[in-house]
């Protein structure tokens, strides 16, 4: 028997038919579907220590699991003292079984320790289906250990979907259980 993952089997079995009542689609195919994760941090102080960027890419691998690769600047600011490939981020693209175990740790582990947590953003859509997540501190996940991380962290988590509209991919997401705040 095949392994397969727990929030894939729900997509399969609940969120398709669920999405397919509520906006009347005809065939299963035009149900919205996550198509990818991509995680990114920005590590400016990186310029002056190159450590500081091994230690992130060490996180985000544990975070992800999967290798992260950093990135470069794509050109010279010199207020800034930057210069043009130097590495200044690390980031991550999940997508498959890998996408859905970490939206599973992300959903019922690392969002329910953040500090004073209320529910996430209704309003960080793209107006083309896709949702970005900011999170403040990298040690809300489980694989970071704390006593041995150098300094505190944000990284950028996009949701990337095939929905047409920000409503239906808030209906995929909220699906998916992640907890948004009830705005009024």
């Amino acid at each position: 028997m095949e392994y397969v993952t727990r929030l894939k089997k729900k997509y399969q079995e609940e969120i398709v038919p669920a999405l397919m009542q509520k906006f009347d689609y005809s065939s299963k195919m035009q149900v919205p579907r996550l198509n990818k994760i991509c995680i990114n941090q920005g590590v400016g102080a990186a310029i002056a220590d190159k450590k500081i960027l091994d230690n992130a890419i060490t996180e985000m691998t544990a975070i992800a699991g999967q290798k992260a690769v950093q990135t470069k600047s794509k050109r010279d600011i010199s207020n800034f003292k930057l210069r043009r490939n130097v590495p200044i981020g690390v980031r991550v693209t999940l997508r498959g079984d890998r996408m859905y175990e970490f939206l599973d740790r992300l959903v019922s582990v690392s969002l329910p320790r953040i500090r004073d947590f209320r529910g996430i953003n209704e309003k960080s859509f793209d107006g083309r289906g896709n949702y970005t997540l900011g999170v403040t501190e990298q040690i809300i996940f489980p694989e970071i250990d704390i006593d041995k991380i150098s300094r505190i962290g944000g990284m950028d988590i996009t949701f990337v979907t095939s929905a047409p509209n920000d409503a239906e991919a808030l209906a995929l997401l909220k699906e998916f259980g992640l907890p948004f705040r009830n705005q009024k």
